[in-house]
């Protein structure tokens, strides 16, 4: 879960990392900044977004006609974990 969090978040940054790379390039070498694309950036990153979490619909295993098997606590105090057998 922490991944999936992190790699969205990643994305939703790209937008923003690009053009602040581009500003500081282009200050360097002398060309006239405007302000930034506040409106632009966020609905890039909200794209972004919304194409991961249908890329992950699409590629995401699929678990139907699979019977889940929940975790239990044994008796020694160790806990297993949940899984999917078909």
């Amino acid at each position: 879960m922490l991944r999936q969090i992190l790699i969205r978040g990643a994305l939703a940054a790209i937008p923003f990392v690009i053009w602040f790379l581009w500003t500081a390039w282009a200050r360097r070498t002398g060309r006239p900044m405007g302000s930034t694309p506040w409106p632009w950036l966020v609905a890039v990153a909200a794209a972004l977004l919304g194409l991961s979490l249908m890329a992950s619909v699409v590629f995401h295993s699929d678990n139907r006609g699979e019977r889940y098997v929940p975790g239990e606590a044994r008796p020694d105090g160790r806990v297993t974990e949940g899984h999917f057998e078909r």
